[in-house]
């Protein structure tokens, strides 16, 4: 394993990218009041000092500690809306790919059709008529909505390509059904894949909630990293000059899509052969 990481550079650059994050995160939950990420709990606008390493906003809350609460949430809701994306896309990938017929003829058009439309004008229509009740599980459900629609796509690609290899047909032959070759021999072949599918659809998500939340369309009342933005724009910090306002959430996106995108890139040399790089 140390050999292949050692070959695979990306997915050792994405797993320490984000293993520094679960550290600062759970260093951050033992050190830090994140109490004090709610308003009102220090003096607003103090830049980076010994006592406020991160500085405070306008709204009187230490930085560090809304990071440390708001990092968390925002992780949350990309992986309650990626995990969801990719089961529903999973199932109906498998289920068109391996039955094919008027099945797949119906679920490929569906997902054809809901990629063409544009997503993020879907959510907003969505936030907005759900504003004022929103909650951060509701956030990622809302993004849930539409996240299968890719996977459904990209993994019926992988599945047409399997179902023909001779295995799953002696699979057949030895009497299986089709549920028992899908979860038996199919999905087996396919977790690296899934995996990054999985880690794509996570980084998809994370950007779709930051998004809608930089719009003051997200879950007001949490600390996420969008909705940290959101108050940075409406404050006009950049302009006020308060840089570590919005230093700090730059700082911890930037760490979170680089370190999808890096394990992303070394799953995807996994599950791809072709990829790999010879010992």
């Amino acid at each position: 394993m140390l050999r292949y990481l050692h070959r695979n550079v990306p997915l050792l650059v994405g797993l320490a990218l984000l293993g520094i994050l679960v550290a600062f995160m759970g260093i951050g939950a033992l050190t830090v009041d994140v109490g004090s990420a709610q308003p009102l709990s220090a003096p607003a606008l103090q830049s980076p000092s010994w006592d406020y390493p991160f500085g405070t906003d306008r709204q009187g809350r230490d930085l560090l500690a809304v990071m440390v609460a708001g990092t968390p949430l925002t992780l949350r809701i990309g992986f309650i809306a990626g995990f969801i994306g990719v089961g529903i896309g999973s199932v109906l990938a498998f289920t068109a790919a391996y039955y094919r017929g008027p099945i797949d003829t119906l679920i490929r058009s569906i997902a054809d059709i809901g990629l063409t439309i544009p997503q993020l004008l879907i959510l907003i229509i969505i936030a907005v008529s759900l504003k004022g009740s929103l909650t951060v599980n509701q956030m990622a459900i809302i993004i849930a909505a539409l996240a299968w629609l890719s996977p459904t796509r990209t993994i019926r690609a992988q599945v047409l390509s399997l179902r023909e290899r001779g295995y799953v047909e002696i699979a057949r032959l030895n009497g299986m059904s089709g549920p028992e070759i899908i979860l038996r021999e199919l999905m087996p072949n396919l977790l690296p894949y899934l995996a990054a599918t999985l880690v794509s659809s996570v980084s998809a998500a994370i950007l779709a909630s930051v998004g809608l939340e930089v719009l003051g369309l997200g879950p007001v009342e949490a600390p996420t990293l969008g909705m940290t933005l959101y108050w940075v724009n409406f404050n006009a910090a950049i302009i006020n000059g308060w840089w570590w306002w919005w230093t700090a959430p730059l700082v911890v996106i930037v760490v979170v899509f680089l370190g999808l995108f890096f394990l992303s890139v070394g799953l995807d040399e996994v599950a791809n052969p072709r990829l790999r790089r010879s010992a």
